[in-house]
């Protein structure tokens, strides 16, 4: 903003307002965008792709849990566009009228894996995840983060909740839970698929039933308070364009209205 604001301080007082206006059109925006961290390697692919087609516009991404980015807007935060790995922290923000009318939309899917390390041979069922071999699972936070309740919802589906507490580790985000079984230091754990696949030092065991938890849903919405609100808007629509969807489709994640 500080940039937009200083391009507009040097224009001549006597410039004619059509040139003004021209001016006004090429100075860069920057835009901030709050995103899941289960959707880094999406977006890092994506905003080479925006560059091109707006070169205008600048995108800096957040990524994080999307209850922790919710309450961050929440507070305050000068957020741009909301990119959420679940419907909670985004009808949390929609209930405090901070979203922008007629912006939100649901894009992704996703679905929840069981993981190990690469080598940890001791767990192929859910029910392995007793054995004594097993010391630490690695899950997202269930007070706040939708991966650590879609886990619980799981757990609770299969009976093992309460037998695995001691065992369980919140991480905070998916990312980080992924990260525990990466490096051992956890001996299996739940991650969103688009991310474990992606992974040389985990590997898949077992999907989780989509039944047993609420939809694994991404959605997105500009923040009523963005001070760049078209910017925002033309960067949400470009997640439906075929470069955007392409990349999507190529990391596995199941489009929505595709």
């Amino acid at each position: 903003m500080h940039r937009l604001l200083a391009a507009c301080l040097l224009l001549p007082l006597g410039l004619p307002p059509a040139a003004r206006a021209q001016s006004n059109e090429s100075a860069t925006v920057n835009l901030t965008v709050s995103a899941a961290s289960s959707l880094q390697d999406a977006l890092e692919l994506i905003l080479p792709a925006f560059a091109m087609h707006e070169p205008r516009v600048t995108v800096t991404v957040r990524f994080g849990g999307s209850g922790e980015l919710g309450r961050e807007i929440e507070h305050g935060a000068p957020v741009d566009v909301f990119f959420s790995d679940g419907l909670k922290p985004m009808d949390a923000l929609d209930r405090q009228g901070l979203l922008l009318s007629d912006t939100r939309r649901n894009v992704l899917a996703n679905h929840l894996v069981l993981i190990v390390p690469q080598t940890f041979m001791d767990v192929r069922t859910f029910a392995d995840l007793t054995k004594p071999a097993v010391k630490h699972v690695a899950m997202g936070d269930p007070r706040s983060e939708p991966i650590g309740q879609y886990t619980e919802q799981s757990l609770e589906a299969f009976g093992l909740f309460d037998k695995l507490k001691p065992k369980l580790v919140d991480t905070g985000d998916s990312r980080r839970a992924l990260a525990m079984v990466e490096t051992g230091a956890a001996q299996a754990g739940f991650a969103y698929y688009t991310e474990a696949r992606a992974s040389p030092q985990a590997k898949m065991i077992v999907a989780v039933p989509d039944s047993l938890h609420s939809p694994i849903v991404y959605p997105v919405a500009v923040i009523k308070s963005s001070i760049h609100p078209e910017q925002a808007k033309e960067f949400e629509a470009f997640l439906d364009s075929p470069d955007a969807q392409e990349i999507f489709l190529g990391l596995r994640f199941p489009v929505l209205n595709h």
